[in-house]
């Protein structure tokens, strides 16, 4: 019986297998997708993703049942929490430029189970948001129709009363998420000059909106006649906020299409901050002309706008607020319909998921596939089921992937950066032997300005350590910590980290009411999961960040450098990124015969770096050839240049501005 157990190496490995990490390729850049997607596509995606019908229909439905003209407070609370998240996606998109969205972010960070876990997640999320909104659009032009399609349905169709299932199949809802799959599955270019289409239409229709509204406000509406201006108090604009923070939901789209932007390290970051500021400018407008409009008691939640400009005596507004609705439930799902494919692809290519759907149209450079499939699923949703009771779910979906990403870019901040193995030498031959001589660490006889210099740089690189380990100053206290692998400490602490926060709101939420513990357990239980809160703080705050990671930005670059310290300056001199230098320079390998004990660390994705036209023997490969050919076309060629070494500073009045500071460590 025994020998059928598993064993405890081979456990080991299973849950080893299950835990591993996704190793990315060294060219990102590298995809079968088409990259034609500029930072204006991308953020006209996102404002597509958020400002849907939760303009035109959650706006009214806070404003009048849980915070009244307050709501503006909430959508600015929200908007707030929301940048927290996005932040973290926006890092992420210039890190790892693949598609995948959250899925990939965990894959890369915290591990293969859980990346499955929150891919299925992300899918199901997608399939049932899109295909309510699908039904929410066939409902919204319905109304405009006096609901003349529903009737009809149910008179030559018949009616359900079968649970989990619609009252009426809706054919209008399944129509639309085919049109759109058919749209879609041409390519990014045409699913993204529709958005382009329905966003103007969408941007214009608020525009109006919010002329016209501030023309008809009444500064009355918002006076203690009327309720005042927050009438639920602190507690209705927080739970307004609660409701308005998924409005913002969308803005992981653009990280989704990553990697089918032109510039995904400049792009995504900015079409994120883009789209998020304009979608939070617009519901807080909107809230603003609404609830000074009309009353906030007196709003309709179903179509608070449109009601709302009928009661002002403007009937032929509301046509106007319907076509921007539909505008902006087509972007939605546009948005859901572009995001989903790719993430299927994602899981695909990584062996998460049927290998069919990691095959990419030659033409359209589109998995057309997965598009087609989980359109035609997601059409089936909207025709046949009631989503009422699911979608009630998608917030618990969604706070899960932005709390996994969240945890995953602390953990991916702490591990040890990839080092690539040295290169061989030009031409294959080894290197030669070091000259005997005094050790790296004793004073030599003679001390030049340069020598002092490496002195110097010596004693800076013994006080620097590497991501994930202990800080220095907290070594003589934590000194047992040293002792685990880099980052480890991190990852159980932000482990520790999330367990406690849940349970702290747990009990902070429920303890008094459904829990009905006592006093002092319930005093005992805030004061043990406030320590672990805080000490896993600690605990993350004791270690060594990654510095000089990717920046938002890819250019064409040049190396500088600066009291050893490598330097690629992206275009003008404000904008570099430091990095620690561990090759030879040309000078110092032409003054002292040595070579890199290691490599040029390799530049951001989307840099270029000179290459050398002639393999030589005597030139160090540490991409610096055209100073090295500088130096041997010189009229001292073979000499010691009087002015460049012992005085760097002194060659750049003589037209050498690439001597200035190239002292470096040998």
């Amino acid at each position: 019986m025994a020998r059928w157990l598993p064993r405890s190496a081979d456990l080991t490995r299973f849950c080893q297998k299950l835990n591993r990490v996704k190793t990315l390729e060294d060219d990102m850049m590298e995809t079968s997708f088409n990259r034609c997607l500029s930072t204006i596509d991308l953020t006209l995606l996102g404002i597509g993703g958020m400002v849907g019908s939760g303009l035109y229909v959650l706006t009214g439905t806070v404003a009048k049942e849980i915070a009244g003209p307050a709501v503006i407070v909430s959508f600015i609370i929200a908007g707030f929490a929301s940048l927290l998240a996005a932040l973290c996606y926006a890092e992420f998109g210039a890190r790892v430029p693949k598609t995948g969205s959250a899925y990939m972010f965990t894959y890369v960070s915290v591990g293969e189970i859980w990346a499955f876990l929150i891919g299925w997640n992300v899918l199901l999320e997608y399939m049932i948001g899109g295909a309510a909104v699908a039904r929410a659009w066939s409902g919204y032009l319905d109304s405009i129709f006096n609901h003349k399609i529903k009737n009809f349905t149910e008179t030559h169709v018949g009616a359900w009363q079968v649970p989990f299932l619609a009252h009426y199949p809706d054919f209008l809802a399944a129509a639309i998420l085919l049109v759109a799959t058919a749209f879609i599955s041409f390519g990014a270019k045409v699913s993204s000059w529709l958005n382009h289409v329905f966003s103007a239409i969408s941007m214009g229709v608020i525009l109006f909106i919010l002329i016209m509204g501030f023309i008809l406000a009444q500064p009355k509406n918002w006076s203690a006649q009327e309720g005042g201006f927050a009438p639920y108090g602190l507690s209705g604009i927080m739970a307004g906020t609660a409701t308005c923070f998924y409005a913002f939901v969308g803005f992981d789209v653009i990280a989704a299409s990553s990697e089918e932007a032109r510039n995904p390290q400049r792009a995504v970051p900015r079409a994120i901050a883009f789209s998020l500021g304009l979608a939070t400018g617009a519901y807080i407008l909107v809230s603003v002309v609404l609830t000074l409009m009309v009353p906030w008691h007196t709003l309709d939640p179903d179509s608070a706008l449109a009601d709302a400009f009928y009661r002002r005596g403007y009937a032929w507004a509301g046509f106007l607020v319907a076509a921007g609705s539909i505008c902006a439930m087509n972007t939605v799902l546009l948005s859901n319909l572009f995001s989903l494919p790719r993430i299927v692809y994602a899981m695909a290519e990584d062996g998460l998921f049927f290998q069919v759907f990691s095959r990419v149209h030659p033409r359209t450079q589109v998995p057309v596939v997965g598009i087609v499939v989980f359109g035609l699923l997601m059409a089936l949703l909207a025709l046949v089921f009631d989503l009422e009771a699911l979608v009630q779910f998608l917030s618990i979906g969604t706070l899960l992937a932005y709390t996994f990403v969240a945890a995953s870019i602390i953990v991916l901040r702490f591990q040890q950066q990839k080092v690539d193995p040295p290169a061989p030498a030009a031409g294959g031959r080894p290197s030669p032997e070091p000259r005997e001589g005094p050790s790296a660490g004793e004073l030599k006889e003679y001390e030049s300005f340069s020598d002092k210099l490496q002195l110097v740089d010596r004693d800076k690189s013994k006080e620097h350590r590497e991501p994930g380990q202990l800080k220095a100053a907290f070594e003589p206290y934590l000194e047992f910590l040293s002792d685990f692998y880099p980052g480890e400490v991190v990852t159980v602490a932000v482990v520790t980290l999330m367990v406690s926060a849940i349970c702290l709101c747990s009990i902070l939420v429920f303890g008094n009411t459904h829990l009905h513990l006592p006093t002092w357990s319930y005093s005992l239980l805030l004061v043990l999961f406030s320590l672990g809160f805080l000490l896993s703080l600690l605990l993350i705050w004791a270690h060594e960040q990654q510095h000089g990671t990717q920046t938002f930005q890819a250019c064409s670059c040049t190396s500088v450098t600066v009291s050893g310290t490598a330097r690629r300056t992206c275009g003008s001199p404000g904008r570099s990124v430091s990095a620690p230098a561990t090759w030879c320079s040309p000078v110092a390998a032409w003054r002292r015969g040595c070579r890199r004990s290691s490599p040029a660390p390799s530049p951001p994705l989307g840099c270029r770096t000179p290459t050398p036209k002639t393999a030589r023997d005597d030139t160090p490969e540490d991409g610096g050839t055209w100073l090295w050919e500088h130096l041997t076309r010189s009229p001292w060629r073979g000499q010691r240049p009087p002015l460049l070494l012992p005085v760097p500073l002194a060659a750049e009045p003589l037209g050498l501005p690439w001597a200035c500071g190239s002292i470096r460590r040998c």
